[in-house]
């Protein structure tokens, strides 16, 4: 479910990310203006996109989390990839995600259709365009342009230059406002870590992931508008 948090120091992560951010700024919207113009996606509601076979769980931006505590609060969970853990086995991760629901669709589902599309969140608005860099098959970084490429939705459709231009923008947006909460959740973790006296210890955890594997509670702190909000999780809530 979760790889081992990396071993970047919280500085070292922060200025990659900051990078990432800079990088993203200053992609050429006209470059990606014509890759959505070639690609032409065009929806065709099979619903393939909000299942976990196709992408996982859907990470939520903050004012998305908002959004869906004022009418499901129980649709959020904390998000499954575990971004660092202390020395006393507790997680830290950097946002929430939707919980799925049984068959590994999106819980807002229904009949093929989402239940609350004029309130659906940011990824849902731009997928599945996306512009950020990420390794290939061969280990390769280079930009991400299109997710689910020919595995879901229709091709080729023409697509008027106002709105490839729109996409591009709304798309730009989503990926800025999701770096600088990951790049605001690192400084958040730097600075609590050394205010408690907080250490990442490799063993401990490699032994809660395999308590967590086994169906145990753990406990993951889940950052929010600044703050680590704790939660109890099992790994019976992300199958």
């Amino acid at each position: 479910m979760t790889e081992a948090p990396t071993t970047l120091s919280f500085d070292e992560q922060i200025e990659a990310l900051e990078q990432e951010l800079k990088d993203l700024l200053q992609f050429p919207e006209d470059e990606f203006i014509d890759v959505i113009r070639d690609v032409g996606f065009s929806c065709d509601c099979c619903g393939r996109c909000c299942t976990r076979e196709f992408n996982g769980h859907v990470f939520l931006l903050e004012e998305d989390t908002d959004r869906v505590r004022s009418f499901r609060p129980d649709a959020i969970i904390p998000a499954p990839d575990f971004d660092a853990c202390d020395q006393q086995g507790r997680f830290y991760v950097s946002g929430y995600a939707l919980r799925t629901g049984p068959e590994g669709t999106c819980i807002f589902l229904e009949n093929g259709r989402c239940s609350i599309y004029d309130r659906r969140f940011s990824i849902c608005r731009v997928y599945p365009y996306m512009l950020h860099r990420e390794a290939d098959e061969t280990g390769a970084i280079g930009w991400r342009q299109i997710g689910g490429l020919n595995k879901h939705g229709c091709y080729n459709t023409p697509i008027d230059d106002a709105e490839c231009a729109r996409i591009a923008r709304e798309t730009r947006a989503y990926e800025a406002a999701f770096l600088d909460q990951e790049i605001r959740f690192r400084q958040a973790l730097r600075d609590l870590f050394a205010r408690e006296g907080l250490r990442y210890v490799r063993r401990t955890y490699d032994l809660r992931m395999r308590d967590f594997g086994k169906g145990a509670e753990v406990e993951v702190r889940v950052f929010h508008r600044g703050q680590f909000e704790p939660q109890r999780v099992t790994r019976a809530i992300y199958e």
